[in-house]
């Protein structure tokens, strides 16, 4: 019998794959480094600024940008923002809902070519108060660039599955 973090045994030679550290092995003060790091690009910036209606020249008009301080387009903080948390979801993949974020900062820009990378660390948790099987854990992540710069930083409160409560293996899909 084999037996994979990674992967729950269904049956004889049957695996279904599984993201996420078991919230009763997370602890106050582990500190997580999300990989790989992603390259962000102007072109999905541009698109970023479209779909999301932000008008913002700063974002897409390289003219406009180098009249500023920037001197070059940066990229939406939403985007970024977007992106570090992303990158977090292989680490807290058993979560059933984000409960919300606070403590959003954005000390440094983001531009065109810049590579980010996620970690969080561990603040709280606890059992849920009124979700049975669930408990809560916040974590703070920060955003980083290729040269060690943090470039976004937020906490949130994150509802986790118990070992045992999670639904995924009574699945059929």
């Amino acid at each position: 019998m084999h037996s994979f973090y990674s992967h729950v045994k269904l049956g004889d030679r049957l695996y279904r794959e599984r993201n996420g550290v078991d919230f009763e092995d997370l602890e106050p003060g582990m500190v997580f480094q999300h990989r790989p790091g992603r390259t962000v690009y102007q072109a999905e910036n541009a698109l970023h600024s479209l779909y999301t209606l932000n008008q913002a020249a700063i974002h897409f008009d390289a003219c406009y940008a180098a009249a500023t301080e920037f001197g070059k387009p940066l990229i939406v903080t939403t985007l970024t923002l977007s992106i570090v948390m992303a990158m977090t979801t292989k680490t807290f993949g058993r979560v059933v809902a984000n409960l919300g974020m606070k403590e959003v900062r954005m000390p440094a820009p983001v531009f065109d070519g810049d590579t980010l990378y996620s970690e969080s660390e561990v603040l709280e948790k606890r059992l849920s108060n009124s979700r049975p099987g669930n408990g809560v854990l916040t974590i703070r992540t920060r955003g980083l660039n290729q040269k060690g710069v943090v470039v976004c930083e937020y906490s949130r409160a994150l509802l986790l599955y118990l070992r045992g409560h999670e639904p995924y293996a009574a699945a059929s899909y």
